[in-house]
């Protein structure tokens, strides 16, 4: 080339770089912030005592030690629960025996117990259903809480006793003939009569299969329903307490949490008879379960602290790791750090079976166990979960009010390379000026340090990060109302609703009226106010869920904290031109074959079209018959074919589909035909 062209492209490269420069270098620097939204309006579950969870287990030889105990203590662990998983239905208490298992050393019943009370935790114990009796569970419950006075308060009848062959998977021992749900039930029945009788105390926990896992949805042969339909039927009215396990194989399905345990509340209320809003909901098993992607490094530490706070701002009382010591497994690099495919807290010190490579020395923590204690100083037992929300992917957030006034705000940063500026907005609540407390773990870090950094609204995150700041409010927290008592719902329409609460206690000034404020993500909508406790709230849509709150203002215009939360969700109208009922007539846990039949109760109708949504992302249309299906975005809209177009007054026709679900499979509620909203069945 001639070097007039030569300079000639030299200065015009030189111009396009230059002119392109400030852009791609100002992404590289100044990364796009991050918008947390803290809203106090928005209340949700009350931090529980036995929040912070992990088991243990008879193998594992180190469970009685003092430094065990320590280093649960040091993590916030405030409940332990023992024998270990599927250990626990072939265990036997009396003599320390789990024929079929390996029983190491010092574990015993009392030495599990002495390490409990030395880490200021209580106790789940999980009597053995598989190869014991009832009356075995009731003696331990006499030597336990009669003869040594431990006051354990909860007792899991079983493991995971769905896993015994009856769908056609069997690992949990069981050696009943019979090995269907209806027989659990029938036991359960039997062991909460047996132990009760020893301590009419003590809490009966019933094992439930987990919304969209395995084998949830599968009605075995034989059977009248699911496991959980089953066994909720039956043991119901007997049981305290329901138990989930969940390993979900990724690290980005804290979304999930919200439906998992609303469809549990649902099936709950469906079918274990009246009271069974006493049942609680327990996570007595917990761990992201992906060797590959980092059990025991960073990002699986940052998966365990966004679920831990999901779980429990949604109301379930324990979470429990899944385990203390697990020992190595497949041997993998992840964000730059050695993971050994270690479900446990703490390194077990164990090798891979060629010897070439071995754990850090016993006891030291991996990345899960600063989790678990990040949790505990972030959201302390008796803080209130609040709204919060965040616009970047990468970035989740929670946030916790405390009774003396203070709020903690949880941000996680899950990405692997870039720092985010994070600005923090508030609603409801007014932070003091100043440097918060700001507690940081970050990848690699061997404990979580403690500063005073930034501002109350401005935070720099570090990539694959755990960081909570803790703020105190603007002005004194003293003289405020009460916060209103649990609402309830009644006289539900498709479009209507009656709210009612117990009445606030007034602070320093008498309460003059009550807010009832909508939580929509984490900004509120005020429905309105009244001078009473019963609210009537009108122009809601039909077929959705709502989670309401009710804030009391006194005479200077101070509020209370917000009302436990209140979710319902409106039906559809009793009276329409045209009924759809669906049905899930065939489950595999990943799919379902649909039905759906259609009335119509007005004028007569030649040729119609049904639509309706999917309510969540992870939910699809397969295949359909009976009508020409389409699906755009997540609507789908069903057209008659040319044999079922016509529908005189009083007709009905059936359309079937394949659905398809990689979450906890909430069915479409409402249905319009030719544009009416039909009344479902």
């Amino acid at each position: 080339m001639p070097k007039t062209l030569l300079r000639a492209a030299s200065a015009i490269l030189l111009t396009l770089t230059t002119l392109n420069a400030p852009t791609a270098y100002a992404d590289e620097i100044t990364p796009i912030t991050v918008t947390v939204t803290v809203n106090a309006r928005a209340a949700l579950a009350t931090a529980p005592g036995t929040g912070i969870g992990t088991n243990h287990a008879i193998w594992d030889t180190h469970l009685g030690t003092d430094e065990t105990a320590d280093k649960l203590k040091d993590a916030g662990v405030k409940l332990l629960r023992y024998p270990g998983g599927s250990y626990s239905d072939i265990y036997h208490w009396a003599d320390h025996t789990a024929p079929g298992g390996y029983v190491a050393p010092n574990t015993d019943f009392d030495t599990f117990m002495r390490g409990v009370q030395r880490t200021g935790a209580q106790a789940m114990v999980t009597a053995n259903y598989g190869t014991g009796t009832a009356e075995e569970a009731a003696a331990w419950v006499r030597h336990a809480n009669v003869t040594k006075g431990y006051g354990i308060k909860y007792w899991e009848i079983g493991n995971e006793n769905y896993g015994n062959g009856h769908y056609g998977v069997a690992w949990e021992a069981d050696d009943h003939a019979d090995k269907s749900p209806a027989e659990y039930a029938r036991h359960v029945v039997a062991y909460a009569d047996a132990m009760k009788a020893a301590d009419p105390t003590i809490k009966i926990g019933a094992v439930l299969t987990t919304p969209a896992n395995w084998p949830d949805g599968i009605v075995g042969e034989g059977d009248d329903g699911t496991w959980n339909k089953v066994v909720l039927s039956t043991a119901g009215p007997k049981i305290d307490f329901v138990i989930l396990h969940w390993y979900p194989g990724a690290l980005d399905k804290a979304a999930h949490v919200p439906d998992m345990i609303g469809l549990t509340r649902q099936q709950i209320a469906k079918h274990a008879g009246p009271g069974s809003e006493r049942i609680g909901i327990a996570m007595t098993e917990f761990n992201t379960g992906t060797s590959n992607n980092g059990t025991n490094t960073q990002p699986g530490a940052l998966a365990a602290a966004d679920a831990y706070a999901t779980l429990l701002a949604n109301g379930v009382f324990t979470v429990d790791w899944w385990n203390v010591r697990n020992g190595i497994g497949t041997v993998t690099e992840v964000e730059g750090q050695t993971d050994y495919g270690d479900f446990g807290l703490l390194s077990s010190a164990t090798c891979t079976s060629d010897g070439t490579v071995c754990e850090p020395p016993l006891n030291t923590p991996f990345a899960p166990y600063y989790a678990l204690q990040m949790m505990s100083r972030f959201a302390r037992p008796g803080d209130q979960f609040i709204r919060a929300a965040t616009d970047q992917p990468k970035v989740t957030a929670h946030a916790a009010r405390r009774p003396n006034g203070d709020l903690a705000v949880l941000m996680i940063n899950t990405s692997s390379d870039t720092s985010y500026p994070a600005t923090i907005a508030y609603s409801g609540f007014a932070p003091a000026s100043g440097a918060p407390t700001v507690l940081t773990h970050t990848n690699a870090a061997t404990s979580i340090t403690t500063s005073t950094t930034g501002t109350t609204t401005s935070q720099t995150l570090p990539p694959l990060s755990l960081t909570t700041i803790v703020l105190r409010p603007a002005s004194t927290q003293t003289g405020l109302p009460a916060a209103p008592g649990q609402p309830t719902a009644s006289d539900m329409t498709d479009k209507t609703a009656t709210i009612s609460w117990p009445a606030a206690s007034p602070g320093a000034r008498p309460i003059v009226k009550y807010e009832i404020h909508r939580q929509n993500g984490a900004i509120t909508e005020q429905l309105g106010e009244t001078t009473g406790t019963s609210f009537t709230a009108n122009n809601l849509k039909p077929g959705t869920r709502y989670t309401i709150n009710v804030i009391a203002r006194d005479s200077g215009g101070t509020t209370s904290w917000a009302s436990p939360p209140l979710t319902f969700t409106t039906g559809t109208p009793a009276t329409s031109s045209c009924t759809v009922r669906l049905t899930n007539q065939n489950d595999w846990g990943s799919g379902y074959v649909g039905a759906i039949d259609i009335t119509n109760h007005g004028a007569p109708i030649n040729g119609w079209t049904l639509n309706f949504s999917w309510p969540r992302s992870w939910q699809s249309l397969g295949s359909g018959w009976s009508a020409v299906w389409t699906q755009d975005g997540s609507d789908v809209k069903v057209v008659n074919d040319s044999g079922n177009g016509s529908l005189p007054t009083g007709a009905s026709t059936t359309i079937g589909f394949v659905g398809n679900y990689t979450g906890p499979n909430v069915l479409p509620s409402v249905f319009t035909l030719n544009g009416t909203v039909c009344g479902t069945q």
